[in-house]
């Protein structure tokens, strides 16, 4: 009577304090094993559970030799009903033996589990424990535990492998095997590391991914959306033209006005700066041009740098086109009036570079810095560039 009701009151606390636990994953009794099994006198039998789900991270499992006459009192699924989730036994395996192991005969025997049909194929044969990833050396008439994915080698299948050794030496014995998994609800859409590491892995061969200095935020974007769209194993089974338009339509969609894309633009932008300040003007281009302006992101800012992009690589006509639609979204920004005066200059049309050089030539590009004194440096930078014009000194005079 004082069992049962210590039983009870444990019972009554484990789910009191369980509510208060984040609800993540489940009990999932569809896929629990319960076998009864006979174990003969002085022999080992092996006894495989079902498979477990995609995203098993524990299981509780519980073991009881059993008299002729005895009967279960309840099943351990029933048991777990009471304990929403794992942290609920996480009171220590003496908690977790009284509460899952309540009825037992007087046969006592020894039992391991291993990860592997070869590995358990051992333990039949010779007793060889080596290769187990939980081993009871001492007979025992019941017994029950939690194995977690973070503590024990026992999940590296998708089942597990339960040997017994009976310790009767002249009448068989009966013994129930009662394994439940429980399932991360995350992880059961099946996004593994590995999973996960090859969409990364594919994600940094496309074209943008490659232009990029540091692809990672773009992969993990894309990561994310795909995770959250499909499981693993409907992903798995597209053919490989869907998953080029599951590819496009994720990018699309992180490259989009969102706000939750700005870290993402903003890397985009660095980058194509890096690109720029190491004279590779065309990656600086199509980074822009693919990451930025046909996803319709541009500020007058960027079309700034992909003028100047198309400025130094001596696409005149362009780095014109470029400035004119900054200018729409701009039209104050005197970064963009210089640049735009350059590229007039350089395409041969000194009128319309000396019109724009007299208009802005009293102010400030930018609070430390004069138009004039930007205009000097500016040449100057072209020049190192490579970039040569006999009007840089007219427009200099003008300038004076």
């Amino acid at each position: 009577m004082k069992c049962k009701k210590a039983f009870l009151l444990l019972l009554v606390f484990i789910g009191s304090s369980s509510v208060f636990a984040q609800q993540d994953g489940y009990w999932d009794k569809d896929r629990a094993t319960n076998k009864e099994v006979t174990v003969s006198a002085r022999n080992r039998l092996i006894v495989k559970t079902e498979d477990f789900p995609p995203g098993t991270t524990e299981v509780i499992y519980r073991i009881t030799l059993l008299d002729e006459n005895q009967q279960m009192a309840s099943s351990l699924v029933s048991l777990l009903k009471a304990i929403p989730d794992p942290s609920g036994i996480s009171q220590g395996s003496a908690g977790a033996v009284f509460l899952l192991s309540k009825v037992s005969g007087d046969d006592k025997c020894k039992y391991a589990v291993f990860s592997s049909e070869a590995a358990a194929a051992t333990y039949t044969a010779a007793g060889n424990t080596d290769k187990s990833c939980w081993y009871q050396n001492t007979p025992v008439s019941k017994d029950a535990k939690r194995l977690t994915l973070d503590k024990s080698s026992c999940f590296s299948s998708d089942a597990m492998w339960f040997g017994f050794e009976s310790k009767n030496w002249i009448m068989d014995q009966k013994a129930v095997l009662e394994v439940v998994p429980w399932v991360d609800t995350k992880l059961s859409r099946g996004w593994t590391i590995e999973n996960r590491k090859s969409i990364i892995t594919l994600c940094k061969t496309s074209d943008l991914a490659k232009l990029m200095v540091n692809p990672d935020d773009l992969c993990l974007c894309m990561l994310d959306k795909i995770q959250k769209q499909y499981r693993f194993r409907e992903y798995d089974k597209l053919m490989a033209i869907e998953k080029t338009k599951v590819y496009k339509d994720m990018g699309n969609a992180c490259l989009g006005k969102a706000e939750a894309n700005k870290t993402l633009l903003n890397t985009i932008r660095i980058d194509a700066l890096k690109h720029f300040t190491n004279k590779r003007y065309g990656d600086a281009i199509q980074l822009l041009l693919t990451g930025i302006v046909e996803n319709g992101n541009a500020t007058a800012l960027d079309y700034n740098s992909l003028g100047m992009a198309y400025l130094y690589s001596k696409q005149y006509n362009k780095a014109i086109k470029a400035l004119k639609e900054g200018e729409k979204l701009d039209s104050a920004e005197l970064l963009i009036q210089l640049n735009l005066a350059h590229a007039y200059l350089l395409n041969g049309d000194f009128a319309a570079a000396k019109e724009i050089h007299k208009k802005y030539k009293s102010q400030n590009v930018t609070a430390m810095m004069s138009w004039v004194s930007k205009t000097k440096a500016d040449f100057t930078e072209l020049k190192n560039a490579g970039i040569q014009s006999d009007d840089f000194d007219r427009i200099l005079k003008i300038l004076d």
